[in-house]
């Protein structure tokens, strides 16, 4: 995808993010690393009422290149950006939205993930998705701890598209916009279901393996 390619891409998930209510009012933010480059959405801009030639172009060393003014959220997306290449070179967009039904799952919430493996889908598509600790928007000290969470899953054996802020909403990251808002909108229906059905037992050890067995689920 080159930055043309890129520019498009951002601008449709951010208008189909809003259309269907995943994002609201000027909440949320996308970027997409290029070779030499990153692209972000601007500061407090509508996803839904994006234009290519608004999105700021950064540099890699962080500096700003063209564009309105950047996402107060670059830092975080830089540093996840180095995080999870490190164990998946093809990672080359992060969506950060303020989705319902994941928020309201984090609030007032102490478990160390946001949600227990409740549907196949959830599983195969999102995988696990570690709760850091509250900080406020824009918090600079927030992107050393999802990128520790994403190397200690890494470690583990189970790498991460997802990482949950709480109160705030998801950070999930993928190889295109496109797989990116899929992985997000499985993340958000799991979440609505949970709500709906709080009681839903997860799904067994042996259950689990024979996702990863037939269809390589990142558990």
């Amino acid at each position: 995808m080159n930055e043309a390619q890129a520019r498009v891409a951002i601008c449709q998930v951010g208008r189909s993010l809003f259309e269907r209510g995943y994002v609201h009012a000027t909440a949320g933010n996308i970027s997409v690393r290029l070779e030499d480059a990153f692209l972000i959405t601007p500061t407090d801009a509508c996803l839904g009422l994006l234009e290519p030639a608004q999105l700021a172009k950064i540099d890699l060393q962080g500096m700003q290149i063209s564009g309105e003014r950047a996402s107060k959220t670059l830092a975080l997306h830089r540093q996840i950006y180095q995080a999870a290449c490190a164990h998946d070179a093809a990672t080359r967009c992060i969506i950060h939205t303020h989705s319902t039904h994941c928020v309201a799952l984090s609030l007032g919430q102490g478990e160390a993930e946001l949600l227990p493996p409740i549907t196949p889908y959830f599983v195969m598509k999102v995988g696990h998705v570690p709760m850091a600790s509250y900080q406020r928007p824009g918090s600079t000290s927030v992107g050393a701890q999802v990128a520790a969470l994403i190397h200690q899953y890494a470690a583990q054996g189970t790498p991460i598209r997802a990482v949950m802020l709480p109160r705030l909403g998801p950070n999930v990251w993928h190889d295109s916009p496109a797989s990116a808002m899929a992985l997000l909108e499985e993340l958000e229906e799991t979440a609505r279901l949970m709500l709906l059905a709080p009681d839903t037992q997860a799904l067994s050890v042996a259950q689990i393996d024979e996702l990863r067995q037939s269809f390589g689920a990142r558990w």
